[in-house]
């Protein structure tokens, strides 16, 4: 019997790396602080300045602008941070600064004033920038090629994300509502120095990934220099198509931060059974909460799926994730015409909402992050990943401007469009599926166990 201990960084839990539940961790309360931010963020600065619990009065179209540049900065740092990992630091370093400057970030927004909630923001948006494309990357690089563990993995992953999202609108929410908006953004803050502290102890086990790509010997400097191959062209230009689906997916999904997380705040009746009045910002944990519920159905739904022979390749997934999203604004839209003939409208239309936005969510996001690692040739891994994360970003923006449309347009006819819209190219990208898979050149055929 051998006794040659196992490397740290070899060990497994629970059937995967060890690594993976410290990047699960570190990622889990950036997610605290940063949806604690977000659930916080327009609430925030529609709040009167006269009132008890001040916030800068802005109105609704001038905070939903300025919600959607911000997320749309937040990620579009992810090129940038995506290419400080590449070319500089590599991975695991660029998450360890992203991770301090989120901390200093979050922590200057617990001082109140105008100047500091910027110079928050913009701490915010470079430590995201880091941080965000890195640690996922990062996740993929725990596997090696053809480990069908991998799409669980990024599942686990996702719940750690969503793990943070449940709590902080629940607890930051709560706290920054009734008490106080610095409080609420200082416990975010606290969250995100938790995720730094675990990630710093967790380094022994991830010192074999997301480390600086160096050029050791001329076949090293080869494969880094050598042009891309015609099949490694195509497969980045699926990925560009499936990039245009996310911004359209986070366009629409991202009205849960700003004109849906408004909505709930004026417009629906938060009322409990008489007892006692639900914070709006409380509602941003209902996306979290049935991720945390549904995602161990939804993954073995398309397990099941895929062992009959069906359709479950990643570009399926997501234009599938689209409709259903899309569908979910049809009950905003119900929302709507119950408030424009009684003067409100019950907050389970925004829960049914949610509820179709999570599983398309389940179907789209956590895939397409795998998807990446997948398909992007190695050199340029973090940059693509980054691109993945401006896309998110543009989705963000996009969301924004659909938001501040919806000021003059109209509620009804916003949430409406969307569900007939989105629905319409996702079935068509679904008609056009076998051209697109072709592009791939078999990346998700053979998956074994490893």
């Amino acid at each position: 019997m051998s006794t040659t201990a196992i490397p740290v960084h070899e060990r497994q839990l629970f059937g995967h790396p060890a690594g993976l539940y410290i990047l699960f961790f570190t990622e889990m309360w950036e997610r605290f602080s940063y949806y604690g931010m977000r659930a916080l963020f327009v609430l925030f600065l529609v709040a009167e300045t006269t009132s008890s619990n001040a916030g800068f009065g802005w109105t609704n179209e001038e905070a939903l602008a300025l919600y959607g540049t911000y997320t749309m900065l937040v990620y579009l740092a992810s090129v940038p941070g995506g290419w400080v990992a590449d070319r500089l630091l590599g991975q695991r370093k660029t998450v360890m600064l992203g991770g301090a400057l989120l901390c200093i970030g979050h922590g200057v927004l617990a001082f109140n004033s105008e100047i500091a909630f910027y110079i928050g923001c913009l701490f915010i948006i470079l430590g995201v920038g880091g941080l965000k494309p890195n640690i996922s990357s990062m996740v993929g690089g725990l596997y090696k090629p053809k480990d069908e563990r991998r799409d669980i993995g990024f599942y686990i992953f996702y719940m750690g994300i969503n793990i943070g999202g449940f709590l902080a609108p629940i607890l930051c929410g709560y706290i920054g509502e009734k008490y106080n908006w610095h409080y609420g953004f200082g416990l975010a803050a606290l969250g995100m120095l938790l995720g730094q502290g675990v990630y710093f102890w967790g380094q022994k086990y991830l010192v074999h990934v997301g480390n600086k790509m160096s050029v050791k010997n001329e076949a090293d400097r080869v494969l880094l220099e050598r042009p891309l191959t015609k099949i490694e062209k195509d497969r980045v230009k699926v990925l560009l198509i499936s990039f245009l689906l996310i911004i359209l997916f986070w366009a629409a999904f991202e009205q849960a931060g700003g004109l849906m997380n408004l909505y709930a705040s004026q417009k629906t009746d938060r009322n409990f059974f008489g007892l006692f009045e639900i914070p709006a910002s409380v509602f941003q944990s209902v996306n979290s909460f049935f991720i945390i519920t549904l995602a161990t159905a939804v993954g073995a739904f398309w397990v099941r799926w895929k062992k009959k022979g069906k359709e479950a390749s990643s570009i399926f997934k997501i234009a599938l994730g689209l409709v259903i999203m899309a569908l979910g604004f049809g009950f905003m839209a119900a929302a709507s015409a119950q408030y424009a003939q009684e003067g409100s409208s019950a907050m389970y239309w925004v829960i049914l909402a949610f509820l179709f936005h999570t599983v398309g969510e389940l179907c789209a996001s956590p895939v397409s992050l795998s998807y990446i690692t997948k398909l992007a040739p190695l050199k340029y891994a973090s940059i693509i990943m980054g691109l993945y994360w401006a896309a998110t970003g543009l989705g963000n923006k996009v969301a924004g401007k659909i938001g501040e449309l919806s000021q003059s347009l109209g509620e009804f006819e916003i949430f409406l469009g969307i569900a007939i819209v989105w629905s319409a190219i996702g079935l068509l990208v679904i008609a056009m599926l076998k051209p697109l898979k072709r592009l791939s050149h078999g990346a998700e055929d053979g998956e074994i166990a490893m």
